[in-house]
């Protein structure tokens, strides 16, 4: 329980619907004021009338792909944080301009308990019917 680590979730680990590609219009992290730089990656959830985002703090790595108004920027033009999911610019975009992301992610995980029970049911062979995990939310 004391330690904590990267999981990804087999149902919800893009920015997109299950079975696409990440594409870099699939989120909007933000708009452009002119100085601004920085966007916390998020994903949202839901529908207009009961949104829901959620921050996303650990992206991986090569994974993201970022648009300014529809067009995809190259790598060499944005930075990304593995370890907090901020998006940095190279430089600020214009004011009202539509930042957007697609990107895998993996949760900040712990385990719920300090003991698995295995199951031996096998010669030579376990089952480890149950493993709880809480998401971290930092």
């Amino acid at each position: 329980m004391l330690y904590g680590f990267r999981f990804r979730d087999p149902g919800d680990y893009l920015s997109c619907i299950p079975g696409e590609v990440a594409k870099p219009d699939d989120q909007v992290i933000g708009l452009g004021d002119g100085t601004l730089k920085s966007f916390q990656l998020v994903k949202a959830y839901g529908s207009s009338h009961a949104p829901y985002q959620r921050i996303i703090q650990k992206p991986v790595e090569h994974s993201v792909r970022i648009g300014v108004n529809g067009a995809e920027l190259p790598r060499n033009e944005f930075s990304v944080s593995i370890r907090s999911g901020v998006v940095t610019l190279a430089k600020a975009p214009a004011r009202g301009a539509v930042i957007t992301a697609g990107f895998s992610f993996d949760l900040p995980v712990r385990f719920d308990t300090d003991y698995l029970e295995i199951d031996y049911s096998a010669f030579a062979a376990g089952e480890i019917p149950r493993i709880p995990l809480i998401e971290i939310l930092l």
